[in-house]
């Protein structure tokens, strides 16, 4: 598996599926073919993305997410494949029984890791780390002196060098390209959640009664600065007027998905570390211990 990422957003298009491949017909255009097996995740990003029945079908056999979007290219939901462990029941049952310490242990794993990414990312941003690494040794079981929102106001005004930006306003560009990449990165993670025979919706941490990707909302915390860091780096590089969700911008945040990373002394696609994560995450369920350690990222 090559663990291809598709995004559909300059032109119509059909997609449908023949011998295992996705046909894609573009309109005065020859037909293409990918391998199913070959796809991580297709993103519908143009409204007039048609796709058959067959297709839904054979991603989800063949392990591949679709993320589909609105009118303004926002990605709005998620299709994943039902069944993708062969001992996926057993595994659930493991998840939901899992004791509370054990999840607030986990959870800290998770938030002092991604404090301490966030760190790496100011220190290539700006030569310093506004102090995170020593922040992060705050955290404890469960972070109940919520030590991850001290953090995000330290990061997010020294990420962008701008005391004014605010990770909530709809109308800042900068948040635009943040969500597109987060929600390509939550379907990358779910993706692995479902393959390791958890379940998204059973999260350590989240809990909101109408979400289906809890447990993906956790896991991939500590990744979020790998889409900060390239929206950072695009954003310092072209002038505010041009900061928006443009083909290229995608472009560019799915290719950060696509590359290698530091992890556990080895060189490493994004895909494999969080299948790890996952992997790992449900042997500490199973044994009913941490098990589970959230290896930090090297950012480049």
């Amino acid at each position: 598996m090559t663990d291809r990422l598709l995004d559909f957003a300059d032109s119509a298009a059909v997609l449908s599926t023949q011998n295992e491949l996705l046909v894609i017909k573009i309109e005065d255009q020859a037909p293409q073919t990918v391998p199913l097996a070959d796809i991580a995740a297709i993103v519908a990003s143009n409204p007039q993305i048609v796709f058959t029945q067959n297709l839904v079908a054979a991603l989800g056999r063949a392990g591949a997410i679709l993320i589909c979007c609105d009118q303004r290219r926002r990605p709005v939901s998620m299709l994943l494949p039902l069944e993708a462990h062969f001992a996926q029941t057993e595994r659930f049952l493991a998840q939901a029984a899992a004791p509370a310490p054990l999840k607030k242990r986990i959870w800290q794993d998770l938030v002092q890791t991604k404090i301490r990414m966030q760190g790496q990312v100011l220190r290539l941003q700006h030569g310093q780390d506004a102090g995170l690494p020593q922040l992060a040794l705050k955290v404890r079981s469960g972070d109940p002196a919520n030590v991850e929102a001290t953090a995000a106001q330290r990061y997010w005004p020294r990420l962008f060098d701008d005391d004014a930006f605010r990770r909530g306003d709809e109308n800042d560009p900068r948040n635009s390209m943040l969500n597109y990449g987060y929600a390509v990165l939550r379907g990358i993670t779910a993706r692995a959640v479902c393959a390791s025979g958890l379940h998204p919706s059973l999260g350590v941490n989240h809990r909101n009664r109408y979400n289906a990707f809890c447990l993906a909302d956790d896991l991939m915390e500590p990744l979020r600065p790998l889409v900060d860091r390239r929206v950072a780096f695009l954003c310092r590089e072209t002038p505010p007027e041009e900061w928006q969700l443009s083909r290229a911008v995608k472009g560019a945040l799915l290719a950060g998905m696509a590359e290698r990373y530091g992890a556990g002394g080895e060189r490493r696609t994004l895909f494999d570390i969080v299948a790890r994560l996952s992997q790992a995450l449900a042997s500490s369920f199973l044994l009913k211990q941490r098990s589970f350690r959230c290896e930090e990222i090297e950012i480049e």
